[in-house]
């Protein structure tokens, strides 16, 4: 049955482990509000809460009716929010999903972490990390599963493009031609976040405080790479959104969503109220903003916490509406 998540959260004996007496460095949620970014945000736009919850929320991605698929690693499902902010289970037994991404053919493509969750630290972890396609669920396959023999380890994220090649970040950037095996890109790098310019001509790699671009050549393959933009001082980016017009959004965590023009100008930052994990682009006509922040409140008002030692999974869903539309040619 379906939910009414921003209402109703279950925390069962996760209040038996919240941290006592335990005072956060920062309130949150922060009380933020847009400042204007010509064609991208009108000034005084707040976020809307419309999730949370302990068991995370991760690799978002808009889905053609205006909903939101996101990933629970830990609870190996993937949930979607519907156009209304109502929540139901979308996709099980994922292997340790915790990314999303949806092709042409508008089936779903994870990123499956399996056993390596750091939280499982001291258990054996023998099944590889792969990138699959596990809906329709009689689609299901792997698509690659390791580097030159080597397995990937932990996976981060990946997206489709509509040429059908799978990009994908484990420690590095790599990309899978259909039928093809997993090819390295780029030189010392720090991916952490992909994504796609709207005519497919340029993939963007996170490289910590700064953004790469490759060139997507008319086969397929990667070219060479060249720095894109720099974030501002002090902030890191991580995954990316891209809108109609070629901008793009990198969250970068404490700092907001910083937004950059298709020649890699920095235009401004959309603050958020929670360190920004992921964003994307959904909703009516595609502009709504969605992102994931770190951590949630449990029902007494203060933050959740778990006793030390335990890792906190918590996470909450916003959204805000946008000048810009998010590129409607693919899912993301």
């Amino acid at each position: 049955m379906k939910s009414k998540t921003i209402l109703m959260i279950t925390w069962c004996v996760c209040l038996s482990v919240v941290a006592r007496g335990q005072t956060p460095a920062q309130q949150f949620p922060r009380d933020v509000t847009s400042t204007a970014i010509p064609g991208v945000i009108a000034a005084g736009m707040k976020w809307q809460q419309v999730w949370q919850g302990t068991d995370n929320a991760d690799g978002i991605v808009g889905t053609p009716d205006g909903g939101l698929l996101f990933a629970q690693e830990q609870a190996n499902t993937i949930r979607k929010l519907d156009k209304n902010d109502y929540d139901s289970a979308y996709v099980k037994d994922t292997h340790g999903t915790g990314s999303v991404a949806i092709d042409s053919k508008g089936r779903l493509v994870a990123a499956q972490r399996t056993c390596t969750d750091p939280g499982r630290a001291n258990l054996p972890c023998t099944e590889p990390t792969k990138i699959a396609v596990i809906y329709p669920e009689k689609e299901r396959k792997v698509l690659a599963d390791n580097f030159q023999g080597k397995p990937f380890g932990r996976l981060s994220e990946a997206i489709v493009g509509k040429n059908g090649n799978v990009y994908l970040i484990a420690g590095g950037a790599y990309y899978i031609k259909p039928g093809g095996q997993a090819i390295s890109i780029g030189e010392n790098e720090r991916a952490s976040g992909l994504m796609i310019s709207p005519d497919e001509k340029t993939l963007y790699v996170g490289n910590g405080s700064g953004v790469l671009a490759f060139e997507i050549q008319a086969d397929g393959t990667i070219g060479k790479q060249r720095e894109f933009a720099k974030m501002p001082a002090g902030s890191n980016g991580n995954s990316m959104a891209v809108d109609a017009a070629g901008r793009l959004y990198v969250a970068s965590g404490a700092t907001g969503v910083q937004v950059f023009s298709p020649e890699g100008q920095h235009l401004g930052t959309i603050p958020t109220p929670r360190n920004v994990v992921t964003v994307t682009f959904s909703g009516p006509d595609k502009k709504t903003l969605y992102m994931v922040g770190s951590g949630a409140l449990a029902p007494n008002g203060k933050e959740f916490a778990l006793a030390e030692g335990f890792r906190n999974n918590a996470k909450t869903i916003y959204k805000i509406q946008t000048l810009a539309q998010g590129f409607q040619g693919r899912a993301k």
